[in-house]
């Protein structure tokens, strides 16, 4: 029950200020316009927001003109993880690709050009990059969306695009402190463990955000995992231990925390997200990341309350809720003067030449060919083929909404190219591969094999039958690689389907083309 308080005490406003809440719809609802003259201070964009960049504009217009200090958030790591392009797929590769590529240059460059349509679209916050060194390969939700397992990969490359996304004058949000990398549960759905000593932590999972905090990351954002090693009891968003004895005292942090989104049930089926959320605020955390699953204003009014309550009762400091609400504020300012600051990057690419590669196009696209792997050889297919796309489901963070794979843009390159998608509950899939391609060539594009059962038999199988079958993997090339031709993308952006069917087609060297290791 929302209880009956003033709307302008500084208690109450303070509490408004370190929400960070979603909402729905394409334009600036009216209960947000009214919690902005309130207090609050940001809010946050998701897939739903968002039709055209000129749409988005227009919506964060609307929402700067009620306070000229707002923060607006997004989730936009580029590759799998994309909100701006939502229903297309990402113009950039995720970090994965970026790790293999493992050209700093080209990671800031890439940032850079991201924050750059950011800041046209008046977003100034992105909760990228994600900093965990996936170690587990078998990890569900992270994945692709790593710069790879090796710590100082990760670290080199997370600085890189820090400092890529702010020189664009966009906040960069490094994530999931202290690290997701090796879990095998999603935190969307419960609560993970990682269960390491301290020494493995600071040998691994804390290398990156180190270097995060030395490239001068605007905002951290906390994991809902729990570590015995740091804390036996929280996890790391409610932990005081974590948050500020280890990221504050010890790793001398002095920016913004915000928390993971406190409805993902690691916190809110342990906890309930008002609870959980007093707890993140005492622990350290300044934001409450709020609203891609709860995106009304009764939700906001029951995080407000309850924070306000917790501060009369004595549970909550006011010093503490003060100097949140104070640092969001402050990151708020920090986005006022840096606009404009990324006005000219890219130019390199606008002037028909991405740096170091000799190619006149997108940097996403650069990017993405250069982060192609190619296993086998077959001369270039020039016929229409047989696309069957081996799917699994999405995790909430990438989705279902975003398309992936090959088969639109083999579709352009090779017309006549015909497409179906086959899951674990299809019946006898190779043989329905077998009968709707006929005799044309067979292209299979999987997403992380090696965490499919069905899909690695099937895929044997299928090569088995059809020796010149072409394999696409758009996930981590954990699995050997199979088939006459096999191609890692190491993602499944939008641009990175378009390397790999240029690959197939053998258009991509004809355009400028990947630099593409064969082994």
């Amino acid at each position: 029950m929302t209880t009956l308080i003033s709307t302008t005490d500084t208690v109450t406003r303070d509490a408004l200020a370190v929400l960070q809440p979603g909402f729905t719809g394409t334009t600036a609802p009216d209960w947000v316009l009214r919690r902005i003259d309130e207090g609050l201070a940001s809010v946050a964009l998701f897939g739903r927001n968002v039709r055209t960049p000129e749409q988005v504009a227009a919506l964060t217009g609307r929402l700067s003109a009620e306070c000229d200090a707002l923060l607006v958030a997004i989730d936009e790591e580029g590759g799998d993880v994309t909100r701006l392009e939502v229903r297309t797929g990402s113009s950039f590769p995720g970090n994965f690709a970026l790790g293999h590529v493992d050209d700093v240059a080209l990671t800031r460059e890439v940032a850079r050009e991201l924050g750059r349509r950011l800041t046209e679209c008046g977003v100034n916050l992105n909760w990228a990059p994600s900093a965990d060194v996936n170690s587990n390969p078998g990890n569900p939700i992270i994945g692709v969306r790593s710069f790879g397992a090796d710590p100082e990969l990760v670290a080199r490359h997370t600085a890189a695009y820090i400092e890529g996304l702010q020189a664009a004058g966009v906040a960069a949000c490094t994530k999931h402190f202290p690290g997701h990398g090796d879990t095998a549960t999603d935190s969307h759905h419960a609560m993970p463990r990682i269960d390491v000593d301290l020494e493995t932590l600071h040998a691994r999972e804390l290398v990156p955000f180190r270097a995060a905090i030395a490239a001068g990351s605007k905002c951290v954002m906390s994991a809902h995992i729990l570590l015995p090693a740091l804390d036996p009891d929280r996890p790391a968003t409610v932990s005081p231990q974590i948050l500020t004895g280890l990221l504050r005292e010890e790793l001398g942090y002095d920016g913004l925390i915000v928390t993971d989104a406190v409805e993902m049930q690691a916190i809110a089926g342990t906890y309930g997200i008002e609870r959980g959320s007093v707890l993140a605020i005492a622990a350290g955390a300044d934001a409450l990341c709020i609203g891609g699953g709860l995106e009304d204003d009764g939700t906001v009014l029951r995080l407000r309350d309850a924070l306000v309550a917790a501060v009369r009762s004595g549970e909550l400091a006011e010093e503490r809720l003060a100097d949140a609400a104070a640092r969001v504020r402050a990151l708020a300012s920090w986005t006022q003067g840096a606009k404009g600051t990324g006005s000219e990057p890219g130019a390199a690419v606008r002037e028909g030449t991405a740096p170091g590669t000799g190619i006149g196009t997108d940097i996403g696209l650069v990017a993405a060919r250069r982060a192609v792997k190619v296993t086998g050889s077959v001369e270039p297919l020039t016929g229409p083929v047989y696309v069957a796309a081996f799917t699994s489901e999405s995790n909430i963070a990438v989705g279902d909404e975003t398309p992936w794979g090959v088969a639109a843009e083999l579709g352009r390159l090779l017309p006549g190219t015909e497409t179906d998608t086959y899951s674990s509950e299809t019946e006898a899939p190779v043989a329905a591969v077998l009968r709707a391609a006929g005799e044309r060539r067979i292209v299979v594009v999987v997403r992380d094999a090696h965490r499919h059962g069905w899909t690695a038999e099937a895929l044997d199988t299928l090569v088995a039958e059809r020796p010149d079958t072409v394999v696409v993997e758009m996930g981590v090339p954990q699995a050997a690689p199979r088939g006459a031709l096999h191609i890692a993308t190491h993602g499944a952006a939008r641009v990175c389907g378009l390397a790999a069917a240029e690959t197939i087609a053998g258009a991509g060297r004809e355009s400028g083309g990947t630099d593409c290791p064969r082994s």
